[in-house]
């Protein structure tokens, strides 16, 4: 059966299981949106209101869900907006197929109309991308792609559709009856496919020499990162933590990864981690580094970090190995399976001498927290909402003090349930990557907590929200400047907050209304707590909401540490 090269791109985005995309149509995608139109009961398609939603829509959709996310634009501009979006998928290690139109082949290289070299501009932040310029090699691109953006470490890929190569028509034949012929004509792409499939392998020597390193140890730690979420190995974590005795710090990606009451659980590490983290890590003789990459954000002063403890790190990517820390020795591969090898020949329960002393950590640490019965602050904020939804609800930051303040005051307490720009820091990811969650889990309540700051660049998709009926809650922390850049003005360069104060407008309640939601302002404890209780409500009958909480602007996001000091010389 001979179809044309955008139903072949439909279908074979049936053919992986993609339900739900994102994105704006365009002249260079109009064959494809046509057949969407027509395809339109088996794949939603989210109309957003910019490109760059739509990709952090699908980065949100695939991290909440562990399913890859896929966004659509046109030629051009259209393209380059989906850039900051998959640089947040790619930092982070989220899988995104992103499918961008562009120029006829003939004009291509001509400077025509909306024509962009948007593989060019992406190839430094994606796992890879592709041109297509035959249709017949159109599905079996397609099919690479998702095995890319999902095996291995997950990260986002691009394929570049030119507009005659979506009007062009090729033999379809559906995955299930291509036969070895078909992938040994493609040749080289066949071998890559095969190459690809074949995750980084362990031995069982690998596994011996790092069981010895625990036996060895008597202050292990486990640092963990976002892999733990990603591979799954949440439970195996929890199993090697009891047996060691080890306090288990997260990073801002690795949240989730054991629940926030985990008897072991110090909470979040690295510059704005918890004062038991940060020192335990100093004072660890062995530290287990699992699913995670030593970001400067962790480690502060990286030749200060652990300084007393032998590294042991488990990943799945060889290339981050001895890239920012230098280990004592590393097993690559898929941590789940790492894991469940290492507990097969680990004893019921190895020798630690520190626990007491780690609880003394953690009570200390409770005791000097800020924001505890002071009024309208942020973690009276934050704890209120938790306490007003489910356990399983779905936590959406974007970027700055809010960020941080949901990550230590929130009690997440599963996998895939707290939802971050970590590496990019990308303002303005929230309101995208809450309602991408919300799509892939409609039985889950899902919260955004922003600022005003990361707010102003994403507001519009209230629109979408509003069209597409999202309950979605959102909590605006509104100190009216940029916060986090504030903060830092304030402690290390004088107080001279130079253009980070954003004033009282707009009048955010007002901006939700005029897009058919309902907004509440909000100034004390009493009003904050009633104004959640009305959200309910409204979510209830399938509205979103939007809360306004004004706060001092000069609370600030405490502990921290100083740029180029050690992890735990913390300004309290």
């Amino acid at each position: 059966m001979k179809y044309s090269g955008a139903r072949i791109l439909i279908e074979s985005l049936i053919e992986e299981g993609v339900d739900t995309v994102f994105g704006i149509p365009g002249g260079s995608v109009l064959a494809i949106y046509d057949e969407l139109y027509k395809y339109r009961n088996t794949i939603r398609h989210i109309l957003v209101s910019h490109e760059q939603h739509a990709a952090h829509a699908a980065d949100g959709y695939a991290r909440s869900s562990g399913k890859t996310g896929v966004c659509i634009a046109t030629s051009g501009p259209g393209a380059t907006n989906l850039v900051t979006g998959i640089a947040a998928a790619y930092m982070d290690s989220s899988p995104v197929v992103a499918i961008t139109g562009n120029a006829p082949l003939h004009l291509l290289g001509k400077d025509s109309f909306q024509e962009v070299d948007i593989a060019g501009i992406t190839m430094p932040v994606v796992k890879h991308n592709w041109i297509v310029k035959d249709v017949r090699e159109l599905a079996e691109l397609v099919r690479e792609a998702f095995m890319v953006a999902r095996t291995g470490r997950p990260g986002p890929v691009l394929i570049d559709i030119p507009s005659d190569i979506c009007a062009a028509e090729a033999e379809w034949k559906p995955a299930a009856l291509a036969v070895w012929e078909d992938y040994k004509a493609l040749g080289e792409r066949a071998r890559r496919l095969t190459l690809r499939s074949q995750r980084p392998t362990f031995t069982a020597a690998d596994i011996d020499r790092a069981v010895e390193m625990f036996r060895a140890a008597r202050r292990p730690m486990i640092y963990a990162g976002g892999g733990v979420n990603r591979s799954g190995a949440s439970k195996e974590l929890m199993d090697l933590a009891r047996r060691l005795k080890a306090p288990v710090a997260m990073s801002l990606m690795g949240i989730g990864a054991v629940p926030w009451n985990f008897t072991l659980c110090t909470g979040l590490i690295g510059m704005h981690g918890t004062a038991a983290s940060n020192k335990a890590v100093q004072k660890a003789d062995l530290l287990i580094a699992a699913g995670s990459r030593f970001s400067d954000r962790v480690t502060s002063r990286a030749d200060h970090f652990a300084k007393a403890a032998k590294i042991l790190h488990l990943d799945i990517d060889p290339a981050e190995i001895n890239k920012n820390v230098p280990s004592d020795f590393f097993v690559t591969g898929d941590l789940k399976q790492i894991l469940e090898a290492i507990l097969k020949k680990l004893p019921p329960s190895a020798a630690s001498i520190w626990n007491d002393e780690i609880e003394g950590l953690k009570k200390k640490d409770a005791r000097r927290t800020p924001g505890r019965g002071r009024g309208l602050c942020p973690r009276f904020i934050i704890e209120k909402t938790a306490e007003k939804l489910e356990p399983g609800a779905i936590v959406v930051t974007d970027v700055g003090q809010h960020q941080m303040w949901a990550a230590r005051y929130y009690p997440v307490s599963e996998p895939r349930s707290f939802i971050s720009s970590g590496g990019l820091g990308a303002m303005g990811f929230g309101l995208g990557a809450a309602l991408g969650a919300k799509l892939a889990n409609p039985g889950r309540p899902v919260v955004l907590f922003t600022g005003d700051g990361s707010f102003r660049m994403n507001s519009p998709e209230l629109g979408t929200l509003s069209v597409h009926g999202i309950p979605l809650l959102i909590v605006l922390i509104n100190n009216h400047g940029l916060g986090m850049v504030r903060q830092w003005q304030k402690l290390f360069c004088g107080g001279n907050f130079s253009e980070t104060e954003l004033g009282e407008k707009p009048d955010f309640p007002a901006l939700a209304a005029a897009y058919g939601i309902r907004g509440l302002r909000v100034n004390t404890p009493e009003e904050f707590t009633g104004a959640l209780n009305g959200a309910a409500l409204y979510l209830a009958e399938g509205r979103a909401v939007l809360i306004e909480a004004v706060i001092d602007k000069d609370e600030m996001v405490l502990p921290m540490v100083p740029g180029g000091k050690p992890v735990d010389e913390q300004i309290f």
